[in-house]
């Protein structure tokens, strides 16, 4: 009797309730499988087979080992078998003793190489550390005499005081630690959300020219800089303006607010930058250029701010006394933009088409990014400290990764337009472009959410929890865009 599936006698036969014969293991895998009789096709368990009891008799010998020269030749073929199976181990065994060690030699040279890397690494940090810029040996000679005809600038500092030092060391690393633990604002705007926002005001403050906005952090308050030299504050809810700067001779380039205080910052074309209070008094005016202020920025301590200018200088100023703590003249390109940091250890500046990375305890150049084709005009960190938007008159932005400093996505403006203005909104989710026209983009994926019809925009921010876009237009109109009621 053999087995209907296998055609060999079973050693453990059981018979189905269809009547057939099978070796017990192939049928029930073969039930197990299918659940069918293989021959029959009917449904079949396991509990419907039914074992047979055999003979427990030995199986004779095949044919050639019935004889001496047949077992001779059957353990011959075996020998042979083990032969060459040896003969084949000895050879892997030894492919495998060459490729260990290549590896191992490979290894010691990559822990040599890692070593002198991080030796070498070790001692620039400890270099870099000690190390500040040697102050030059008579006071910087001015090209040109301040647009307000203040004094001359004072000369480069020899570097910042230990113990500002240490507090811009200890700020940033109480921000970087909070950081991973940060979330995102209570009721945070959506992608989809932002998509549907429609302008809800707009304001004019101050003449036709180009009008530079700032939002603060927590309070639904903007400040617009103007053309004509004034600085505007406005109620993001609805437009309205409420105190009203004026002191500069020249174009306001750069606005920001205080995000504790009531105090306003601002740059301007007359060479000055200027502290303010928020009821319009002024408290400091700060000459600390020879050219037009380009740029101002607020360090996350708020006691401390940089201003940059087409002089190509950048100065650390104290907030409360309006203070020259210290002048970095560079003497390559004057300074168009700048910016702080999250943490506030490094500072970001646009001269021509470059953008320069600097570390402002010791006032080094960390690192330059190439790669726009025209003049940098505006630049943004992004607030997780991941990423750094530049936006150039090439009418691209450029989104530079500050871990592996590289240019990892290029957004071309809509239109052949200079881009004037970048902003990241708090949570460091969406990116706004301002140029011809205002454009919105999602920072995971840097795809476009929504243009809107804004007119030349030279100023951009959002509120927060990205509740409102504010936008500032070379027509003098600040403009707001938000969920329309």
């Amino acid at each position: 009797m053999f087995c209907a599936i296998s055609g060999n006698a079973p050693e453990h036969p059981v018979v189905s309730k269809t009547g057939h014969l099978f070796e017990q293991s192939v049928i029930e895998k073969y039930i197990e499988a299918t659940g069918k009789c293989p021959v029959t096709g009917e449904e079949l368990s396991a509990s419907d087979l039914l074992p047979l009891k055999t003979s427990a008799t030995v199986k004779p010998r095949p044919l050639a080992a019935t004889s001496i020269p047949g077992m001779l030749s059957l353990f011959q073929n075996e020998w042979d078998a083990l032969m060459l199976e040896t003969y084949t181990l000895k050879q892997q065994l030894d492919t495998v003793r060459q490729e260990l060690g290549h590896a191992l030699y490979q290894h010691d040279a990559a822990c040599r190489v890692i070593a002198r890397l991080v030796k070498e690494r070790d001692d620039l940090r400890a270099a870099l550390a000690d190390a500040h810029p040697s102050a030059p040996a008579a006071p910087l000679a001015p090209a040109a005499a301040p647009p307000n005809g203040a004094a001359a600038p004072p000369p480069a500092a020899a570097g910042l005081p230990a113990e500002l030092v240490a507090k811009l060391v200890e700020t940033a690393a109480s921000l970087t630690k909070g950081r991973k633990k940060r979330q995102p604002p209570e009721g945070q705007a959506s992608a989809a959300a932002l998509a549907a926002y429609a302008g809800v005001a707009a304001t004019p403050v101050g003449g036709a020219g180009a009008v530079c906005v700032d939002v603060h952090a927590s309070a639904g308050v903007a400040a617009a800089g103007c053309a004509g030299g004034g600085v505007a504050l406005l109620d993001c809810a609805g437009g309205a303006i409420g105190a009203q700067l004026t002191g500069h001779a020249g174009r306001v380039t750069c606005v920001r607010l205080h995000p504790s205080k009531p105090l306003v910052l601002s740059s301007s074309a007359d060479g000055s930058a200027r502290v303010w209070r928020t009821d319009g008094t002024q408290l400091h005016a700060v000459d600390a250029h020879t050219a037009e202020v380009s740029g101002c920025t607020l360090h996350a301590t708020g006691e401390y701010f940089v201003t940059a200018s087409m002089d190509k200088s950048w100065a650390i100023c104290d907030v409360e006394r309006g203070a020259v703590l210290l002048r970095v003249q560079d003497g390559t390109a004057g300074y168009t933009c700048t910016g702080f940091h999250p943490d506030g250890l490094i500072l970001g500046t646009g001269a021509a088409a470059v953008v320069r990375i600097w570390d402002v305890k010791s006032q080094t150049n960390l690192a330059n990014f190439e790669g726009h084709a025209g003049v940098v005009s505006c630049l943004a960190f992004s607030e997780n400290g991941y990423y750094l938007a530049t936006g150039s008159a090439d009418t691209t932005v450029k989104i530079w990764d500050l871990r592996k400093l590289k240019d990892i996505h290029t957004i071309a403006a809509e239109g052949a337009t200079a881009i004037s203005s970048v902003a990241f909104d708090y949570s460091g989710a969406f990116l706004a472009v301002g140029g011809t026209g205002l454009s919105v983009y999602e920072s995971k994926g840097w795809k476009s959410i929504k243009s809107f019809d804004a007119g030349n925009v030279t100023g951009v921010g959002f509120t927060k929890a990205a509740s409102t876009i504010v936008a500032g237009t070379d027509e003098g109109v600040v403009k707001l865009y938000s969920a329309s009621n």
